[in-house]
């Protein structure tokens, strides 16, 4: 072959590679712009690996190439392929014509739970577009994120296998009056719409249904028996108004090399079968998507997720309301900034008090499609700004589309590692929220002291149920948590009272205390703390009077005498059958007789305080002076003296005698007078507990505070 045939070849063969190029190219283009992403991916591989990146505008064709490969593998549910392809893209420095790669590939990191690498791809996209509000909203969710995990929720969730098939299944809704059968959207294997979906490349989604029997087991699911419901497009996300009457479905048609938007079509119940649907004309054209039907009780208002113009961003929520005389409905009004992001917000649903379910990738949260809730406000279609639902019932892959079966449980949509399968697909996920926690610690001490009571036996009665007892140990405290079979004493939405049944050595007393788990929606550990009157004298507050003198002392920032009897004055109020006697002691010093009459206007003027400004009947006070006759028991530990028994260790039981304290006159003044000190003292005798309340009763402190 000569030179001239042999340069004609190669022109030929040139000139088939340069035609083959552009042909791959548009064949991949038409898939990408059709929507259908899951051959759209294979394409844009394929078209990728014919361009030779020769000259920069062949490297800007591969650039452009491998971020829709990527942004085609995130659409079918194939982040490792997604963040691959995003990653060359980046490489190709395809952000200098398309900034978005950098939020793309950051997006999929956050799903992945690769918060380091999200934050710098979010960070690099800002520097290139710094106004971007979302991409600063999903930059803040980074920290967001991190603390929910730090405060996971009581919830438990687990992955519902026997309902789950390898493809994908979702959305679950109760489909009956009883509760016990769901309908879901599932791509497993169906006689009907056979082949493969090209926008994810598994079956055709069908509502399949699945009933729980009488053990709460699942039954196997089969598809949802009604005329005309399943089709060979994509139907899910399946839902019902109140009474169970009217149905309503997402219905995605699939016209090859066309993007087509999915709608909401709605059937009526006919006895006991379903009538031929029809679809409600919400969007002004069929590129437009109207799905995720969410109605009202009474089917009267339907709140759906769309990408109709005029909305915030991304996909919003929506709502039409039902003319039934005219039989239309209204022009969609969008549920504004409380709800709607730049991002996209889907699947709604109603919680079970009326409040607004949703998912959204566009508020605080983890990554992925996060759970809301967002609270009703009054009877319209009008909502709080929502609550991410936090861990674990959010993760970093997609979360949504969740439904309450009661006040603690329910179902939901999920991607999360844990879901059957290995491709990543979404699941049925249903979520429980255990009892609250409760226990309960009775301590019991003696009134007016820090002396505990070893012995005692505690009485807690529930509202309307049973009673249990317990004895208190010697430190008094008895404790209850669980049951010998695991049960818990004290229970979610109960009242209790406890009491102190009679103990040796001490008054019977009348005191009951109450409390409450009604409302509680969080753990709690209860402590009572309990006192019971010993048969022996109470030790009060000190009081202190002048030098010889029986006026209650009052010394500014040191002490005030009125003050420590006001302590009488409350436990007479506590023990309303209370009657005490006031008993005033004296230290050694002087003659014993001085002291009896010094003591006994002391203790006088305790009364008459009591009495006089206080308001309390003369009835129930006896005022007595002990002198110098009963020296006090106090207690050593080391070098210390205490006035208080201690509860545990050794200790040295010390009667504060004359001579006892006499022995530190020269050696420790300080000690000498801190011991005389001890002994002048006031103390309450309980000389019974019957008293009667009479005309003279003592008035309240509202009364006198009218006087």
């Amino acid at each position: 072959m000569n030179m001239k045939n042999l340069l004609l070849v190669f022109f030929v063969a040139l000139s088939a590679l340069v035609v083959a190029q552009p042909s791959a190219v548009k064949k991949a283009e038409a898939a990408y712009k059709s929507g259908e992403y899951f051959i759209a991916a294979q394409e844009l591989e394929k078209a990728y690996e014919k361009i030779s990146p020769k000259n920069a505008r062949a490297l800007a064709m591969k650039a452009d190439l491998a971020y829709k490969a990527g942004y085609s593998h995130e659409k079918a549910f194939n982040d490792e392929k997604a963040e691959e392809w995003y990653q060359r893209a980046v490489d190709l420095k395809h952000y200098e014509d398309n900034p978005i790669v950098y939020f793309r590939l950051a997006g999929v990191y956050r799903k992945k739970g690769e918060y380091d690498k999200a934050r710098e791809n979010y960070q690099e996209y800002l520097k290139l577009v710094p106004l971007d509000e979302q991409a600063k909203n999903a930059l803040a969710s980074l920290e967001k994120a991190v603390a929910m995990k730090d405060n996971r929720t009581r919830y438990t969730v687990k992955s519902e296998f026997k309902i789950n098939d390898e493809g994908m299944d979702m959305a679950p809704v109760i489909a009956s009056r009883r509760g016990n059968e769901f309908v879901f959207g599932s791509t497993r294997k169906a006689p009907i719409g056979s082949g493969k979906d090209p926008i994810v490349g598994e079956g055709y989604m069908n509502i399949w249904q699945v009933e729980k029997d009488r053990s709460g087991n699942w039954t196997p699911p089969k598809l949802f028996d009604a005329d005309s419901i399943n089709t060979e497009y994509n139907e899910g996300t399946m839902t019902f108004d109140g009474r169970f009457r009217n149905m309503y479905l997402t219905r995605c048609p699939t016209v090859h090399k066309k993007d087509m938007g999915c709608q909401i079509w709605t059937a009526e119940k006919r006895g006991r079968s379903w009538g031929l649907p029809q679809k409600i004309n919400l969007a002004s054209n069929d590129t437009i998507s109207v799905g995720h039907p969410c109605p009202n009780e009474d089917g009267t208002a339907l709140i759906f997720a769309s990408d109709l113009p005029g909305g915030q961003g991304g996909k919003d929520l929506w709502y039409s309301e039902y003319d039934r005389r005219e039989e239309t409905w209204s022009t969609p009004v969008n549920l504004g900034p409380e709800i709607n992001t730049a991002g996209d917000e889907l699947f709604p649903t109603y919680a079970e008090n009326g409040d607004l379910l949703f998912a959204s990738n566009g508020h605080l949260g983890l990554g992925g499609l996060d759970i809301f809730r967002a609270e009703k406000v009054g009877d319209k279609l009008s909502f709080k700004a929502p609550e991410n639902l936090g861990t674990p019932i959010n993760s970093d892959a997609n979360d949504y589309h969740m439904i309450e079966t009661g006040k603690r449980s329910g179902y939901f949509t999920s991607n999360r590692t844990g879901s059957k399968g290995s491709k990543g697909l979404p699941d049925i996920w249903s979520y429980e929220l255990p009892p609250n926690i409760f226990d309960l610690k009775v301590i019991v001490s003696e009134v007016g002291s820090p002396v505990k009571i070893d012995g005692a036996t505690v009485e807690v009665t529930a509202e309307g149920g049973e009673s249990f007892k317990g004895v208190t140990n010697s430190e008094g405290v008895v404790f209850w948590d669980k049951k010998p079979d695991g049960e818990r004493f004290i229970n979610e939405e109960t009242n209790y009272t406890v009491k102190v049944l009679p103990t040796e050595g001490y008054h019977e007393s009348d005191d009951q205390e109450q409390f409450s788990t009604v409302g509680l929606n969080y753990d709690q550990n209860f402590i009572i703390e309990m006192n019971l009157l010993p048969k022996t004298p109470i030790v009060l507050p000190e009081v202190r009077y002048a030098l010889g003198s029986a006026e209650l002392q009052i010394i500014e920032g040191e002490i005030n005498s009125k003050d420590s009897l006001n302590y009488v004055y409350r436990l007479l109020q506590e023990y309303p059958g209370m009657v005490l006697k006031l008993l005033s002691h004296t230290d050694s010093r002087g003659s014993a007789r001085s002291n009896e009459i010094l003591a006994q206007k002391r203790a006088q003027s305790c009364v008459d305080y009591l009495v006089n400004e206080k308001g309390v009947n003369p009835e129930r006070l006896q005022a007595e002076g002990k002198g110098e006759n009963q020296p006090r028991m106090i207690y050593k530990v080391g070098e210390k003296y205490l006035v208080d028994k201690p509860s545990s260790g050794e200790f040295e039981a010390i009667e504060l005698t004359e001579k006892y304290i006499n022995q530190f006159k020269r050696s420790n003044e300080e000690l000498f007078e801190q011991l005389h000190q001890y002994n002048r003292r006031t103390e309450a005798e309980v000389i019974r507990m019957d008293y009667s309340a009479s005309s003279g009763e003592e008035k309240t402190e509202e009364e006198k505070t009218e006087e």
